[in-house]
């Protein structure tokens, strides 16, 4: 395994190696394909219980639970990627853990499979559970995450509840000048981008900038300002590419 060279990650405030039964705590899939191709689905279930020190009859439960059952016996090889994300997803679930840390888990699944997926987490977020999920499909990540944490070239740009995010997250902010309006932003560093049109787009998710606050920046600046009001907000993907592109254009590109 790759050790880390720099920063912390703790689960319960202890770090992982910490942990007396790690897969009591916390479970994980992380590559699905990683699996032993010779062995079958219910080999590899049937290991990874007694390897957590669990009643190896879980492994049944599990089987059905993810609907794989009927391929128990089939080595992993055969399986589909689809099916190899349900044998991953039951592995992560042998221990019982509090948390699940599932890396893009609908790599696969067809449409009834992530709709099958989706409930599944939601009961067991609802039953006091914990998932961390990682997913470059951001349709499915805003049906099924209620916190949202975007990264952006290994810096966090957005954390928060997924409905406040959505709710508020950018303000368009227009000038016949833009090139005077973007100097007069980059002046007060506030970061923009540049968009739709000619305007300018500014993130507001963190709190310190507000209306008022662009108003007096464009007052302040003698900048006459055209609109200013709160962007519409079409879905996660909108605010996603909005927080991740360059955060701060150049006059110059402003008026490109």
């Amino acid at each position: 395994l790759v050790r880390p060279d720099r920063g912390t990650a703790t689960i319960d405030g202890r770090p992982f190696v910490e942990l007396p039964n790690p897969t009591r705590v916390v479970g994980m899939l992380l590559d699905a394909s990683a699996m032993h191709p010779g062995r079958s689905g219910r080999s590899t279930l049937t290991i990874a219980a007694r390897m957590a020190d669990v009643d190896t009859r879980r492994v049944e439960y599990l089987l059905d639970l993810v609907g794989i059952a009927d391929a128990a016996e089939k080595r992993v090889g055969t399986y589909s990627l689809g099916m190899r994300q349900r044998l991953g997803i039951a592995q992560a679930l042998v221990g019982a853990p509090q948390a699940l840390i599932l890396d893009e888990p609908a790599n696969g699944l067809d449409p009834e499979g992530i709709a099958w997926m989706r409930t599944l987490l939601r009961d067991f977020a609802d039953h006091g559970g914990t998932v961390l999920l990682s997913s470059h499909l951001l349709h499915e990540v805003q049906a099924t995450a209620d916190h949202l944490v975007v990264i952006s070239d290994g810096a966090v740009v957005a954390a928060g509840r997924l409905d406040h995010l959505l709710a508020s997250s950018t303000i368009v902010v227009r000038s016949p000048d833009p090139v005077a309006l973007a100097a007069a932003l980059h002046a007060a560093r506030i970061d923009y981008v540049a968009g739709p049109g000619d305007a300018l787009t500014v993130d507001v998710s963190g709190g310190r900038v507000t209306a008022e606050v662009l108003a007096g920046v464009a007052r302040d600046h003698q900048v006459l300002l055209t609109e200013l009001r709160q962007s519409e907000t079409n879905g996660l993907e909108q605010l996603f590419f909005s927080l991740t592109a360059a955060k701060a254009a150049s006059p110059q590109e402003a008026a490109a």
